[in-house]
């Protein structure tokens, strides 16, 4: 990664957990990516939610996503929370595979509205899986001081590891 990155956590999990949290993230940078590669329990879906500084859904949060399958497109909305794809642990995914996330923060520490960019995949050997893209908005002026990663209804699996970068702008 370019000079201006600087790894301010590295998680792996040792047990299955529904959530993790970065917190007393420095405000010394200009922009957070976090970049995780996770699976998780659920059998049928999957996903992580995104919360910048609580882990309350409600309407300071709005979403846009786009997701394709390898046989279809597709695009929703969503009012409460901002959540991102990733590796599920059934319903067809490959055994013992974990997905990849990265999710982009801008502009953390000013007092405009929060925004959130993130793309996920599930690595898959079967003929369909599902990438998605996905826009959000946090409608609080509040600096992000944590960030909470939740598992869409299960948990994360033993061996997700989750790294925050901070970037400067140079």
């Amino acid at each position: 990664m370019a000079n201006t990155y600087k790894l301010i956590e590295a998680r792996t999990l040792n047990s299955n957990q529904t959530s993790i949290t970065f917190s007393s993230i420095p405000q010394t940078y200009t922009d957070l990516l976090i970049k995780a590669s996770t699976r998780n329990l659920a059998s049928n879906s999957s996903g992580i939610n995104i919360y910048l500084n609580s882990t309350t859904p409600g309407s300071q949060y709005k979403e846009v996503r786009i997701y394709g399958t390898g046989s279809a497109t597709g695009s929703d909305t969503g009012n409460s929370t901002i959540s991102i794809s990733t590796q599920g642990g059934g319903g067809g995914y490959t055994a013992n595979t974990f997905g990849n996330t990265e999710i982009y923060i801008p502009d953390y520490t000013s007092s405009n509205y929060k925004m959130v960019s993130a793309d996920g995949v599930p690595e898959n050997n079967a003929t369909a899986t599902l990438l998605m893209l996905t826009a959000g908005l946090r409608s609080n002026t509040a600096a992000v001081t944590s960030v909470i990663l939740e598992a869409y209804e299960s948990s994360f699996v033993s061996g997700s590891t989750f790294y925050l970068y901070g970037i400067k702008n140079s």
